[in-house]
């Protein structure tokens, strides 16, 4: 079974200095209907102007991954950590007992666009920690490359849960599949480009959770971008 969350049909902030996009209900937008998928929370994409950013700000018990799109994004947090996240990269926050943090755009005259995703912890109470780590444009190409996971293996940030995260940059015609092992389901969002899930065509800013499939396919109608969330079902 395949479900699409279209873009268009995402909640809404703008506060000038920042037009975000909220796939689950979040903030002051509430949506039953979209309360998130699994233990995936919040996807929120974000453009924040230059100059501009999120003050510190308080978080727990939550894993806080941030994906940048274009521009750079200047992280500095309660436990020490200073770093400038930039297409490639993915940092992970686990929040656990308390972090604060700030998230600002690292150019004074340039957007930054990059998406939010909050994942629920397996367990509450963990110690806060910080992780970050580049994956180059050719690793990415063409192929689902692993960014995260709950073992942290091939390279990938270790997320405090049962999921895998995918990240892939494909050509017009190129195509790549995943297969789900059994009781478990994947959501996969596209940030750039037109792509086709199992036969679904969706764009930039959609979705499309899948379950009770044994596999995911993905076919690229351009260059596009997508992630690939795989978790329990």
């Amino acid at each position: 079974m395949i479900t699409v969350r279209k873009g268009n049909e995402r909640g809404a902030s703008n506060f000038g200095w920042l037009d975000s996009k909220h796939t689950f209900s979040f903030g002051h937008y509430y949506d039953p209907e979209n309360m998130g998928f699994g233990t995936l929370r919040v996807i929120n994409e974000d453009v924040v102007s230059g100059g501009k950013g999120f003050g510190t700000h308080p978080h727990d018990n939550m894993e806080i991954i941030s994906y940048v799109l274009e521009g750079a994004l200047a992280h500095k947090d309660s436990i020490g950590t200073g770093s400038v996240i930039r297409p490639g990269d993915v940092q992970l926050m686990s929040a656990g007992t308390g972090i604060a943090h700030s998230e600002f755009n690292a150019s004074s005259s340039e957007p930054v666009h990059f998406l939010q995703i909050w994942v629920l912890p397996e367990s509450r109470g963990l110690a806060p920690s910080y992780e970050q780590k580049s994956f180059p444009a050719d690793a990415r190409q063409g192929r689902l490359t692993l960014v995260g996971a709950r073992d942290g293996r091939d390279g990938s940030v270790t997320i405090h849960q049962d999921l895998d995260l995918y990240v892939a940059s494909l050509g017009k015609g190129d195509a790549v599949t995943h297969t789900l092992r059994p009781r478990r389901k994947a959501w996969v969002q596209v940030t750039r480009g037109e792509v086709v899930v199992n036969g679904t065509a969706i764009g930039a800013g959609d979705a499309a959770a899948l379950t009770n499939e044994t596999a995911v396919s993905i076919g690229a109608n351009d260059n596009a971008e997508i992630l690939l969330f795989d978790l329990a079902a």
